[in-house]
């Protein structure tokens, strides 16, 4: 099983330590560490990790929460906020970000285990669902291209694609389907092709009788 990358954005350097000697100690691989949030949106677009623990109360011009908006609009990457605090504002400001989770300054590394395993589930759930959505608009389009006005040639039989190219009608339909083909002859071209030979005759003459 692949190491979670987990990015600390934490301003007070013992505390930052101890976190990442908690996560260490559970598996976790620490990728870095930043004090403010003009470093963690540096290593947040450098390291790409799986997950970042935010400190809400940072030094500098953003706190914990605008750092974490920004990297969630730029990079995509699941947050999960630390903090002291736990007032209603602060909370709804946290919320408006849509975190992974929220702990509550002090707590414990089965705290801290739980939230993270809970925010890399929820991350993997997202991102499946995401797939399914692409896999799903694709099979729609398909489902377009198949149910529309579809170009033949009158000659020759084969199906314009939406590139512009002509191709084979079997083929056509197996790329835009799960449909495959098996080739025979239907009784009326039986009839055209072999109606005046004698041993088709003779043979449907035997199936008449039978």
């Amino acid at each position: 099983m692949e190491k979670i990358n987990i990015l600390i954005v934490e301003d007070e350097y013992i505390i930052a330590n101890d976190i990442q000697t908690s996560l260490e100690s559970m598996g976790y691989e620490v990728c870095g560490m930043a004090a403010s949030g003009k470093k963690a949106l540096a290593l947040a677009k450098d390291l790409s990790p799986d997950l970042i623990l935010m400190d809400i109360m940072l030094k500098g011009n953003m706190d914990g929460i605008e750092t974490a908006a920004k990297i969630q609009k730029k990079f995509n990457i699941s947050v999960i906020f630390l903090s002291a605090y736990s007032d209603d504002g602060i909370l709804q400001r946290a919320k408006e970000t849509l975190p992974f989770g929220y702990l509550i300054k002090p707590f414990r590394d089965r705290e801290l285990k739980a939230a993270i395993e809970m925010a890399i589930y929820k991350q993997k759930m997202e991102k499946e669902r995401e797939q399914l959505i692409r896999e799903l608009k694709q099979a729609l389009e398909k489902v377009k291209l198949l149910s529309g006005l579809l170009p033949i040639c009158s000659f020759c039989k084969k199906i314009r694609n939406d590139k512009g190219y002509w191709e084979k009608v079997e083929s056509f339909i197996h790329k835009n389907s799960e449909a495959t083909f098996s080739h025979g002859i239907c009784p009326d071209c039986m009839d055209k092709q072999y109606g005046d030979e004698n041993w088709y005759r003779e043979m449907k003459d035997k199936d008449t009788l039978s």
